[in-house]
């Protein structure tokens, strides 16, 4: 497992969750390099099928973040997100997934030092986990 580093995709809010990326980024707090993030409009947009196509195709985490509840520009996307992740989380056993290689967590756009923690904790809690499949790895 040494020198393993996990790639990690990264399902984000537009309007809360890349404007704490952004803000991290122009803050220069330093997070993990090999998170990839996917701009969505809404976290309530991100169909399951996008998720479990990130693990079969190597993504060895994913992560899932937006507005907080009651704050989400589309009225309830963010509730929406929250019932898919949930059937999500007892789906992926059955894929052979862990359900810990998937999150999903609230970030304002004015977080972008907790943006850079959770990225942070997400990448240690995945390398502690491990590589998803050996034999089928996401090129980064």
């Amino acid at each position: 497992m040494d020198g393993f580093e996990p790639a990690i995709i990264a399902f984000v809010c537009n309007w809360c969750t890349y404007t704490a990326a952004d803000l991290a980024g122009t803050s220069r707090l330093s997070y993990p390099t090999n998170i990839r993030l996917i701009r969505v409009m809404c976290t309530g947009m991100v169909d399951p099928q996008y998720v479990i196509k990130a693990f079969l195709e190597g993504a060895d985490g994913v992560l899932v973040s937006g507005c907080h509840p009651g704050d989400c520009h589309y009225i309830n996307g963010n509730y929406k997100a929250r019932r898919r992740i949930k059937l999500l989380k007892e789906i992926l056993p059955r894929f052979g997934i862990d359900s810990h290689r998937l999150r999903l967590t609230w970030i304002g756009a004015s977080d972008g030092i907790q943006f850079a923690g959770i990225m942070g904790d997400l990448m240690a809690q995945v390398r502690e986990l491990g590589p998803t499949l050996p034999d089928l790895k996401m090129v980064i």
